[in-house]
């Protein structure tokens, strides 16, 4: 427990010192639930059948025996992270690998298109709550952009989950060309962060 905690508050401290620290809430006043078991969740309302059914929906056959990485003791692992645009082939990024080496990575967009982001992960031991991926979006050192979106809760399973963000836009003009540095986050209503990354976006006149 000690080590978890302390690899939690490490990656926070990482997180914060890579500037990509939490947007501000539409709602201040929001309160995440108190985190819950899985056993007592599946345990919990069995008479009420549509909680059963919303349950069954969002465990499908999970449990907690469901271990990806013994090794890793964070309940959620990122895999990849792909871009999507329309008409073209899906290409992604390791983040299994060394952050070191996810720094070179870039993706190449042709300017004013339209894209998406869609994040792989696992999820093992525990349901996961409030899952959010963030990210500021940089060039040349300012602060140019951001997206913060709210994933949801997730429960083990075997098999590899996913989330799409909202449609973005790429820039677009001959000034608005050029490497965009992306610093990306992702953890949940508990405030425990599961990666962080840096990558980069290249606009480009065409493909």
């Amino acid at each position: 427990m000690a080590e978890q905690e302390q690899q939690q508050e490490q990656a926070a401290k990482d997180v914060e010192h890579a500037d990509v620290e939490e947007e501000e809430e539409d709602n201040p006043n929001y309160k995440p639930p108190a985190p819950k078991k899985l056993d007592d969740i599946v345990n919990q309302d069995q008479d009420d059948e549509s909680l059963v059914k919303y349950k069954q929906a969002l465990l499908g056959q999970g449990s907690k025996d469901i271990i990806h990485d013994p090794n890793n003791k964070l309940n959620c692992i990122i895999q990849k992270l792909s871009l999507l645009v329309e008409g073209r082939d899906e290409v992604s990024i390791d983040l299994t690998k060394p952050e070191e080496e996810i720094k070179n990575e870039s993706f190449t967009i042709k300017e004013g298109c339209k894209y998406q982001i869609k994040i792989y992960f696992l999820v093992q031991r525990e349901i996961v709550t409030g899952l959010k991926y963030v990210h500021k979006v940089f060039r040349k050192g300012i602060k140019v952009d951001s997206m913060s979106q709210m994933m949801g809760s997730y429960g083990p399973k075997v098999e590899l989950q996913s989330f799409t963000t909202q449609q973005e836009e790429a820039p677009s003009g001959m000034i608005m060309r050029g490497d965009y540095k992306i610093k990306s986050c992702f953890y949940d209503d508990d405030k425990i962060y599961y990666a962080h990354w840096e990558w980069h976006l290249a606009v480009k006149k065409d493909w």
